[in-house]
């Protein structure tokens, strides 16, 4: 009976330590000085405050903030494409934007990358949009966890986790329970599909219509594979400029991303009890991917507006004497935003605007 081995059973641990070598530049770039450096350890480090004119600020009563998230079966469409770092960005996106709903600032990040067989090449282009993603957001990736399951996974899938832990100190803490008739809902726009709907998306696209990734389609000027793998919208950081802007003011009362469910069903979530919202159609321009999809697969409004974001990324609900304000900050941090809707006194619902 000959010897069994690992590399054998499809884990080649010569090609997994090729892999890591590529990583630690990846990380490094997306540090700040929080970050305590452990290369070779066994956890991320960071510093929640410590006395830096840049990082300190001096917490009376932090909240950790954490988050997890994936990025659903648009992986499939990466595959197809042959295209894997912008998923990377998906995944950042996908935690952070949950953890600044609580107003909090993104700390740090971490990975978990489940692959059917080692591939060093793969692996560094997942990582590189997952390290650019935690750029944009100033959120340092600093630990993480690459899994080899041949047996679990078909050859060449792959599958992504990410956690997210954010910090905010208790008295600014967002849960929308501030939230007031009154108060304006200022919708940031997507960049398009996001994450969320993809099982849905492909049935359409790739089974019903039968089309590949390199076909050009006019009426989104883009091919299949362009418009369905554009990354989702980080707003951290203009999010924490407003948020820096009106600290102590409670101007900003709620923050709402705009996933699966749609606006309804996640803006209702941050509601209180007596504060119902009425959203106006046609407010905001919702992008053509959209439209596309609807009448390719004949799907219904209601069922397009539960799956998908239709271009709202993003909803604050904010004092209404500062919204212009805070509208001014978003373009000039390059976002485009909408008045879309108002709070008003009633039963917790969110409904289109008669």
């Amino acid at each position: 009976m000959g010897q069994a081995t690992y590399k054998d059973a499809g884990v080649d641990l010569e090609v997994y330590q090729e892999s890591m070598k590529r990583l630690p530049r990846l990380m490094h770039r997306t540090f700040s000085p929080r970050v305590m450096k452990l290369d070779g350890g066994f956890a991320g480090l960071c510093q929640l405050d410590f006395s830096s004119e840049l990082f300190k600020r001096n917490y009376a009563e932090p909240v950790l903030v954490t988050c997890t998230d994936g990025v659903g079966t648009k992986l499939r469409v990466a595959k197809l494409n042959a295209i894997h770092n912008t998923v990377g960005i998906d995944l950042v996106a996908m935690c952070v934007n949950d953890a600044i709903c609580c107003g909090a600032e993104p700390l740090v990040f971490n990975d978990y990358v489940a692959m059917s067989h080692d591939d060093p090449a793969l692996l560094e282009q997942i990582v590189q949009g997952i390290s650019d993603g935690c750029v944009d957001a100033d959120c340092a990736l600093n630990a993480g966890e690459t899994a080899i399951m041949p047996d679990l996974y078909g050859h060449g899938d792959y599958d992504l986790a990410g956690f997210c832990v954010g910090v905010v100190e208790k008295k600014e803490l967002i849960d929308g329970s501030k939230i007031a008739p009154g108060d304006v809902a200022i919708g940031i726009a997507s960049t398009g599909l996001h994450s969320n709907g993809f099982s849905l998306v492909r049935r359409v696209v790739f089974d019903m219509e039968g089309l590949g990734v390199d076909d050009y389609v006019e009426d989104i000027d883009a091919t299949v594979g362009q418009a369905l793998l554009t990354p989702t919208q980080i707003y951290a950081r203009p999010v924490r400029k407003i948020l820096t802007k009106y600290r102590g003011q409670h101007v900003v009362r709620g923050i709402s991303h705009i996933t699966g469910g749609g606006l309804r069903e996640n803006l209702g979530r941050i509601l209180p009890a007596n504060v119902r919202v009425e959203i106006q159609r046609n407010s905001w321009e919702v992008p053509s991917v959209f439209g596309w999809l609807q009448r390719l697969g004949n799907i219904a409004d209601d069922e397009m507006e539960r799956v998908f974001n239709m271009g709202v990324g993003l909803v604050l609900l904010v004092s209404a004497g500062e919204a212009d304000s805070i509208q001014q900050i978003l373009t000039d941090s390059g976002l485009e935003s909408w008045r879309i809707g108002q709070a008003l006194e009633g039963e917790r619902t969110v409904d289109w605007a008669s």
